[in-house]
């Protein structure tokens, strides 16, 4: 299989997605809130140059288990 950019952000974006998926449902665990409390990172640039104005806004949520979902779907695209 040819390696190449956009399949190994898919497989990063699969990764996020399943340990997100993990953390979330694994939440109500006890024993397992280590794992599934999550970090926010807000990023918000935004301008107002008279004629144009925009503003956007990026939060990532990110825990313990989605790092391990991100890891694994590197090694797995790794082994293709």
């Amino acid at each position: 299989m040819k390696k190449n950019f956009w399949v190994f952000l898919l497989f990063l974006l699969i990764g996020l997605l399943t340990g997100a998926l993990l953390s979330r449902w694994l939440s109500e665990v006890p024993g397992l809130s280590f794992l599934t409390k999550t970090t926010t990172i807000k990023w918000a640039p935004a301008a107002d140059l008279l004629v144009l104005s925009y503003n956007f806004s990026l939060r990532i949520e990110i825990s313990l288990l989605s790092i391990a979902g991100l890891i694994a779907a590197i090694w797995v695209y790794r082994k293709l």
